[in-house]
């Protein structure tokens, strides 16, 4: 089941978030997770059901999304650059992101899941 985590983004500024992917084994013991050989993807709609294109799309391939950065394990980076977030006319919306193993079984995990909102900016 996918963690449940509510996204604020300011409205001309570069949004910045890093979330960090652990297991815990049967004895309870806690560990990163290795995110080797994985991609990501995460889109933001208005609702869960709109088609596309999305209200945004953060990819590996894109640079929105970067795993393991700085050598880091577990570590996933969301990026969204300040023109981007400028141009951005909507207020609120909802969002999901997927890791893929792409490097081994191919599986896919909704890691989190949440709503969007975008603050206004008052400076321009």
């Amino acid at each position: 089941m996918a963690a449940k985590l509510d996204l604020l983004i300011d409205k001309g500024a570069t949004f910045r978030h890093t979330l960090k992917w652990r297991t815990r084994d049967s004895l309870g013991v806690i560990s990163d997770v290795d995110l080797s050989g994985f991609t990501g993807r995460m889109k933001i709609r208005n609702t869960r059901t709109d088609a596309d294109p999305p209200l945004a799309e953060l990819t590996t391939a894109n640079f929105g999304i970067v795993l393991e950065a700085g050598g880091e394990t577990g570590r996933i980076d969301l990026f969204i650059a300040d023109t981007d977030t400028e141009a951005y006319t909507w207020e609120t919306g909802v969002y999901d992101l997927e890791l893929i193993d792409a490097g081994g079984s191919g599986d896919v995990k909704r890691l989190v899941q949440g709503r969007v909102a975008v603050d206004q900016e008052v400076t321009t």
